[in-house]
Order: structure tokens, then C-alpha cells, then sequence
């Protein structure tokens, strides 16, 4: 199948490009490099440098291209960010999707994964988090994400676009195989920061919020490998092809870590002695967020395989190690 990968160049897409093109797919990547790396692009895949925004661009990558089928993981995702900037999520995020949708609903394509995320749930009520749970995000980047899956739902009923919507929680760790790491500029998320720190890259890692209603009272997180990430997306590609329904599934271990059980880790992992200083809390952080995954499991019959946090942080200090600056590009 010829698949287009929407944020094929960022951390996720790329893995899951890789994997796509070891399993016999054909891939054509669309991105617009804001954050992206052409060193994480498949070799042997195809290549559109455009942006969701431009709606002339997705018509013509999905018509010349032929295209059955898209994975969609272009998007900005820093909660932070979308806090201080929520037109900029919403235009990116929501209207860059819309864009997506109708050039496939103009062109025939009828199936899309969508790259979702936990924080379409917001602060939960119970946990781990089932796929039922009230839909509240805190902040303007779930929000988008929220957005976009309803308007999925509707293409569906209206236009029979299939979809599946993997709302994944943190995902981390590394892909040694193809050399593809976690890379961000600016990078906001926990592990790579800390093992920045580990490498002398920063002075410290702060600890925002020690007030939590948890046991060490700092947040708590479901941390998911990369590359299990990645097998699910295919997982969900290949269950529409089978004619299987349009869904959401969470994507998580089911095992919360907080951030200071995480700064511990990367102490043991690295060896390193990292400096870690408690700030006030950041605006739109939910205590805890820790997943219910049975519902992939059951119904698509999905494995956690590289998951467990000594691994993803033992991936990802091994890829920084050896790239200490990243793709430098």
C-alpha cells in the first residue's frame, strides 16, 4: 500500500516510516522540516517538503502519488507552548488536519490513523484511564487533538472516511536499529532534558511541582516506548485494510512513574550524577496520567514489547550518547 505520513521527518513518524517500508509499504513523506530531520527519512521513501496549511500541496501528494491510505502525525505538541500560543496550536493543529481530511475526502482516500494524544482527557477522575473517560483537556494542545478526533467522527458518518485515533500517552526512548532518537529544538520533554543534563548539556532538571497529590508529589506519567508506538499505528493501518470499525485506543504501559522515580532512573542508567531543583508548577500539568490499554490489547491483539522505563531510558541514552547534539542539523 502506498501510505502518506503526515510528520514523517519528526521523532514518531519517522520510526514509523521505517517500519512501514520494512514491512513492504510504500511511503511518501509530507513535512514541512519546522521540526523534522531529513537524516530520520527512510531512504527509500518518498519525500514532500510542504505544509498541512497549504491545501494545493496535500491535494497533489495524495492524487500523484496515489496514495491509499495516511498516517497523520504532523502537528505542534508542547503543552507549554500551546498555553502561551493557542492560535498557533488551533491553525496548525486543527486547520492543517481539516485540510488533510477534506483534500482526502475530495480525492477518495478513506483511511487515516490519527496520532492522538492522553491529553484529550485532561486532569481524569479515575485512573488508569479508559477510552470512556470524560473528554476535558486543560490545555489548548489536547484541546486541538480533541477537536480533530470528533471531526473524524463526523467524516465518517458523512463521507465514510475509516478511522483510528491511538491516544498515546509519553512517548520516549529510542530506535537503534535505524538511528533515530528523540531530537526536539526546543526540547521540552522529561527524559531527554534530563539526559541533557546527564551529559553536562544543562546545569540542571527542573522538577515543576513537588505538591502534587501523589506519592513523592511530583506529576506521574505512563511512559510508552517509541517503537511500540510505531508497531501500533501499523497495527491500526492493517485492521482497516481488514475492513475492521473506526476507533480510539489509549497507548500506554499502564504503569505510572513520576518524575522523580524517572530522575532516578536516568541516575542509574547513565551513572551520572544529575542536579535536579524543584520549581513552581507549570500551568495545564494534570497529577496523573497513567493509561488503560486493554482495549488495544483485546481488540487488536497488541503486545507491549519495549515499554518497560529501564529500557526506553537505556534507548535513549544510548542514541544521545552518540549523538550528544542531535542530528546537527
Amino acid at each position: 500500500m502506498r501510505v502518506l505520513v503526515t510528520g514523517g521527518a519528526g521523532y514518531i513518524g519517522s520510526i514509523t516510516a521505517h517500519e512501514l517500508v520494512r514491512q513492504g509499504h510504500e511511503i511518501i513523506v509530507f513535512d514541512n522540516m519546522s521540526y523534522g530531520h531529513k537524516k530520520a527519512i527512510p531512504k527509500n521513501a518518498g519525500f514532500v517538503k510542504a505544509d498541512l496549511l497549504d491545501k494545493q500541496a496535500i491535494n497533489k501528494a495524495l492524487k500523484e502519488e496515489k496514495i491509499g491510505a495516511v498516517i497523520h502525525f504532523a502537528g505542534f505538541t508542547s503543552v507549554g507552548e500551546s498555553v502561551k500560543e493557542p492560535l498557533k496550536y488551533f491553525t496548525n493543529n486543527v486547520l492543517g488536519s481539516l485540510n488533510l481530511i477534506e483534500s482526502m475526502r475530495e480525492l477518495g482516500v478513506d483511511k487515516i490513523i490519527f496520532s492522538s494524544s492522553a491529553a484529550v482527557y485532561g486532569d481524569p477522575k479515575r485512573v488508569p484511564i479508559r477510552e470512556d473517560s470524560e473528554l476535558k483537556p486543560e490545555n489548548p494542545y489536547g484541546e486541538t487533538k480533541r477537536v480533530f478526533e470528533k471531526f473524524l467522527e463526523w467524516y465518517k458518518i458523512a463521507h465514510g472516511i475509516k478511522h483510528v485515533s491511538l491516544r498515546y500517552f509519553n512517548a520516549a526512548g529510542a530506535d537503534l536499529e535505524n538511528d533515530i532518537g528523540e531530537d526536539h529544538d526546543p526540547e521540552t520533554h522529561l527524559i531527554p532534558l534530563i539526559l541533557k543534563a546527564a551529559l553536562g548539556q544543562r546545569d540542571k532538571i527542573d522538577i515543576f511541582g513537588t505538591d502534587y497529590d501523589t506519592p513523592d508529589g511530583t506529576c506521574v506519567r505512563d511512559y510508552v516506548h517509541v517503537k511500540d508506538l510505531a508497531a501500533a499505528h501499523i497495527l491500526a493501518l492493517e485492521h482497516l485494510n481488514e475492513g475492521g470499525p473506526s476507533s480510539y485506543y489509549n497507548l500506554g504501559s499502564s504503569r505510572g512513574y513520576s518524575v522523580k522515580e524517572v530522575i532516578d532512573m536516568c541516575r542509574k542508567v547513565t551513572g551520572r550524577q544529575i542536579k535536579a531543583v524543584e520549581s513552581p508548577r507549570r500551568a495545564g500539568d494534570p497529577p496523573k496520567l497513567v493509561a488503560s490499554s486493554d482495549k488495544v490489547m483485546k481488540e487488536l491483539g497488541f503486545k507491549f514489547k519495549h515499554s518497560d522505563l529501564k529500557n526506553i531510558i537505556e534507548t535513549a541514552w544510548s542514541w544521545r550518547s552518540k549523538h550528544p547534539n542531535g542530528y546537527g542539523d
